[in-house]
């Protein structure tokens, strides 16, 4: 009977030494992977802040100004005028609500039915 339980339990052992190795792997395996989507991610915001910086350098007020000036004619533009735009009392505002009136008490329990 002894020798039945030194088998089951070195069994046992083997078994658990190889589950313990194979989730070492996978473990390993997952950190490699967070380490790569982490550098995908430091590499997609650095390209963002890349391509930001590139924006903002070109819609310079003064690099459009130019732009627009030089083809003024060809893109048929017109200067502006003041009446072009809008006046205050022409926008639409959002209406402003009256407040709810919650001053007044309301009975929820019924005083008789409890006695």
């Amino acid at each position: 009977m002894r020798s039945f339980y030194y088998v089951m339990t070195s069994l046992m052992v083997i078994g658990l030494a190889f589950w313990a190795y194979r989730e070492n792997y996978e473990t390993q395996e997952a950190q490699a992977r967070s380490v790569a989507v982490q550098q995908q991610i430091a590499e997609a915001r650095e390209r963002l802040r890349f391509l930001n910086a590139e924006w903002a350098y070109l819609n310079r007020p003064e690099r459009l100004r130019y732009l627009a000036e030089i083809n003024f004619k060809r893109l048929g533009l017109l200067p502006l005028q003041p009446n072009q735009f809008g006046k205050v009392d022409q926008v639409s505002f959002p209406r402003v609500e009256e407040p709810l009136d919650i001053w007044s008490t309301v009975e929820v329990m019924d005083r008789e039915a409890e006695q």
